[in-house]
């Protein structure tokens, strides 16, 4: 389109400034995912201090990301307008103050206001100004950028299911959310002074232009591959969310494990291996992409192919080693396959609706993925002892086949029509 031929790296006052923004919001990350983590790692804490059913827990999680879901699109087209640095200020300094406020909840009421609405409203606005600020600064390094900003979701996770674990086991659960929260209020004063203003792309634009609602928000369902996009990402929503919410319950129940030893090995184990999985796929896919674009589709769909049944044999593990080495397992090819999410959309989005996509595809993917931990829930309380989040696992490896099917659709049928090739400039802004 010729769009892209416009679309320059956006030129940074300060040296290697890329660099730094990427730094300073890997760190959001970090606690944008670590103060999520935080329910699953305590969960079996609060289930015994208020008096919750194992539905009612799901249920929790199954409202936080439902919410996200809702106000995705509202933040994808805001993220097309606004400055994106007030909107992801903004953003981590709301969702830190509700994470607090979760550890002043007396039941599930609480939990669902601060827990699941209040923080999931703060976070739904991240990402849809976050991805695209950085892909306008990296558009050569743009797979690593995102991979290594990627892999803050698992590093917050794996300091989160230990950290937290130990603040539960010594200091209560109320205490892992105040420390997180206070992490983010703190961080969010350095973005004041660090970041750059980031106008949105419509101001580059055209002064004053303003994308007309459902153009923005209809990027998405105008590209085949978009809409496959969106339905691999759905199938790793969907598995993700059971995973992080239940995971640390089910390691207890079947090894008689610690709040600690539970969240840690369940959280470090597979975030690790997926830590590992992006950085090495963001680094192959920016090299492979450049003479093979449909490249970033073929690993992700690999990956997903993979993961279907190391997935499905966790569920049946039977020994602890063997649970760690199948969660390492199916943590490498998430890790793989979530190098390219985005990087692998913005090829079939052009830079003016990006932040849009985004919201759109994660809206959808979150409908759908905000059922897992209730439907984990359910099993757990319906099936005999020990074996409804067993089961539960065997039945997440269908939703990764079906994600991978997906994309195979792609591959073979649509990208070649959709693919929009975007003109990288000699030297990057801010830095090589």
């Amino acid at each position: 389109m010729s769009e892209f031929s416009s679309q320059l790296p956006v030129v940074a006052p300060r040296p290697r400034y890329k660099w730094e923004l990427l730094a300073l919001l890997f760190c959001a990350f970090f606690f944008h995912q670590g103060d999520r983590a935080i329910y699953g790692v305590v969960l079996s804490a609060i289930k015994g201090d208020l008096g919750l059913s194992d539905s009612q827990l799901g249920l929790v999680a199954t409202v936080l990301f439902a919410t996200l879901a809702v106000m995705m699109p509202v933040a994808g087209y805001l993220g097309d307008l606004w400055d994106r640095k007030r909107i992801i200020i903004g953003s981590l300094l709301f969702w830190s103050v509700a994470t607090m406020c979760t550890g002043l909840t007396g039941g599930l009421a609480g939990l669902i206001i601060f827990r699941s609405v209040a923080t999931a409203g703060g976070e739904s606005f991240y990402a849809p100004a976050a991805y695209p600020l950085l892909a306008a600064h990296h558009v050569r390094t743009r797979a690593r950028a995102l991979a290594i900003h990627q892999s803050s979701l698992y590093i917050g996770v794996m300091v989160s299911g230990f950290l937290g674990g130990y603040i539960a086991d010594h200091w209560g659960w109320r205490s892992a959310f105040y420390v997180f929260g206070l992490g983010g209020i703190g961080l969010g004063l350095v973005l004041m002074w660090r970041m750059l203003a980031a106008p949105p792309p419509a101001a580059q634009l055209a002064a004053g232009l303003r994308i007309p609602i459902w153009e923005a928000l209809g990027a998405v369902f105008r590209s085949p591959t978009a809409l496959l996009l969106t339905a691999g990402f759905t199938a790793i929503v969907f598995v993700n969310n059971a995973y992080v919410v239940w995971a640390p319950v089910f390691l207890q129940e079947r090894f008689q494990l610690t709040l600690a030893q539970a969240g840690g090995y369940a959280m470090f184990y597979h975030h690790v291996a997926a830590l590992v999985g992006i950085l090495c796929g963001g680094w192959l896919s920016d090299r492979l992409a450049l003479l093979r674009p449909v490249f970033r589709l073929q690993l992700m769909a690999s990956a997903m192919l993979l993961g279907a049944p190391v997935i499905f044999l966790l569920g049946r593990a039977a020994g602890l080693v063997l649970a760690c080495s199948l969660m390492a397992g199916f943590g490498l090819f998430r890790g793989l396959y979530e190098a390219n999410t985005h990087a692998a959309l913005f090829q079939v989005i052009t830079p003016r609706y990006r932040a849009s996509a985004v919201g759109i595809m994660t809206m959808l993917a979150f409908l759908v993925g905000s059922l897992s931990p209730l439907l984990f829930g359910h099993l757990r309380e319906t099936c005999p002892a020990g074996q409804g989040l067993g089961l539960g696992f065997n039945a997440l490896a269908g939703a990764y086949l079906l994600g991978g099917l997906a994309l195979v659709t792609a591959i073979l049928f649509t990208f070649r029509r959709d693919y929009c090739p975007e003109a990288a400039a000699p030297a990057e802004a801010g830095g090589h």
